[in-house]
């Protein structure tokens, strides 16, 4: 760690390294941190992967499934070829399917956050720093949009919404069905932060700092960028780590539910809704992929609980 030292014995640690110190002493973030950025990498790298060990997600691999449609040996034929088995019925090999489909839940979760975060800043920072009737207007809108059922929403307009996409040419398909995912989780996604943002807007901006910068003549905008907002990036940080995993379970139940992505592509969601109907005949193929997700949501979620107490100055008191 780099430290700048102004006297002899004394050492300057910024706030960046001391929340890195903190968040090292969590054992518990720090093993959630890295299992989750293994699937992260896993999902990403999955044609290398998949390459590597000679295997492809549309592959049939026939000879490993018995004349009933199962796998065949133990656990859902787990070998060294097929390390997670082979699906049921197809016999495609279930390990390329998770990392082929983890790509497309990742990828949804991660910009539905960073689309979120974008949005909910711009807007909670506008109502808390302008307050007034910019903050009325912002909050009744956030609450009309809070107000909507938003589970329905998407069940109900996905399938026009998605032939709109598609006639509009932005999208095909499973494309258009993600572009209408990300958009609903957006739309219902940024209130929430904005919220919070604009709570802690209307705290900073009565404190001395900011009393000084308007005494100095600064501009609203040099205020904002230069004062408000790097106070805020903590929040951003967390509140991103928290909502990757609910963003991730949330494609996954859409998924299942038949208005997220479709077959032939793969994500856990799509699995899991057809494991269900073997999961009596071959258990692993259920158990496997629920496990895998419980996983990946469990770690994102400990370790954005860690991030929130590293970056929060209160927390070696407490």
């Amino acid at each position: 760690m780099s430290v700048t030292e102004i006297e002899p014995g004394v050492k300057v640690r910024t706030p960046a390294q001391i929340a890195w110190t903190r968040l090292k002493k969590n054992k518990v973030a720090m093993v959630s941190g890295f299992i989750a950025l293994f699937f992260i990498l896993a999902a990403f790298l999955a044609p290398f992967i998949t390459n590597l060990l000679n295997l492809t997600p549309t592959a049939q691999y026939s000879s490993g499934i018995a004349d009933t449609g199962i796998p065949i040996g133990s656990f859902g034929g787990l070998s060294l070829r097929h390390p997670l088995g082979l699906e049921p019925g197809v016999g495609r090999d279930l390990m390329s399917l998770l990392l082929y489909g983890s790509r497309i839940s990742f990828t949804v979760a991660i910009i539905t956050s960073v689309a979120s975060i974008g949005l909910g800043m711009i807007v909670g920072i506008a109502g808390g720093y302008f307050g007034g009737r910019v903050d009325a207007v912002i909050g009744r809108f956030s609450d009309l949009v809070l107000s909507f059922p938003s589970t329905f929403m998407i069940i109900a307009l996905s399938l026009p919404l998605t032939q709109r996409v598609e006639a509009a040419h932005i999208a095909r398909d499973n494309g258009a069905r993600v572009v209408v995912l990300v958009v609903f989780f957006v739309i219902f996604g940024w209130p929430a932060f904005a919220r919070l943002v604009r709570s802690q807007t209307l705290s900073i901006r009565e404190r001395d700092f900011i009393m000084a910068a308007k005494a100095q003549g600064a501009s609203g905008r040099r205020i904002i960028f230069k004062e408000i907002l790097p106070n805020l990036w903590p929040t951003a940080i967390v509140f991103l780590s928290l909502s990757l995993p609910g963003f991730l379970a949330a494609e996954a139940v859409f998924s299942f539910l038949g208005v997220g992505v479709q077959a032939p592509s793969s994500t856990w969601g799509l699995v899991l809704s057809d494991a269900v109907s073997y999961w009596q005949q071959d258990p692993a193929y259920l158990l496997i992929p629920s496990g895998m997700l419980i996983i990946v949501v469990l770690s994102l979620n400990l370790f954005g609980d860690g991030l929130r107490d590293a970056l929060d100055p209160k927390s070696d008191r407490a």
